[in-house]
């Protein structure tokens, strides 16, 4: 999935809930030439959310009978809504996967989707931040919630 270019202007602030609708009316996103192994699949989706960082967004996809190739940019989690596919990739033999499933595919996989017929997913999809830089934010917030512990008194203002 592909994530929007964050812009430089300044953005009225958003509220804290979201609200989204999956059978909301959804637009081309035509699978790269190149992936489709067999047939004339029509990809389809809308993003329905993203988080404030940019990092996390939710879409929902829809794509019509075809075999394709699929590399991940980002770690994506999918629940199967409507229909099914079978997923294979050098670690994963072909396997069937149908309404209720969820899948988590992790930044640079590949993977062969066939799907049958049709399929609707939701999919949630997150920009991993390099190791590096992951060690650092994940430092930073252990030490505010030690500095918070610390500081009982910091708390009271949001305890109403």
């Amino acid at each position: 999935m592909l994530f929007k270019a964050s812009s430089a202007k300044t953005q009225a602030p958003r509220p804290l809930i979201e609200t989204a609708r999956v059978a909301a009316d959804l637009h081309p996103m035509p699978i790269d030439p190149s992936w489709i192994i067999d047939g004339d699949p029509q990809a389809r989706g809308r993003q329905l959310s993203q988080s404030l960082d940019q990092r996390v967004c939710t879409f929902v996809w829809e794509c019509t009978e075809g075999r394709f190739n699929w590399h991940y940019n980002c770690d994506e989690t999918i629940l199967i809504l409507e229909g099914s596919i079978v997923v294979e990739s050098d670690s994963l033999p072909p396997t069937r996967y149908g309404t209720g499933d969820v899948i988590l595919f992790r930044k640079g996989a590949h993977a062969r989707w066939h799907v049958e017929g049709h399929v609707k997913k939701l999919a949630v999809c997150h920009r991993v931040l390099p190791t590096s830089l992951n060690l650092i934010v994940r430092l930073l917030g252990d030490l505010k919630r030690k500095l918070t512990l610390a500081n009982p008194a910091s708390l009271s203002g949001q305890l109403q």
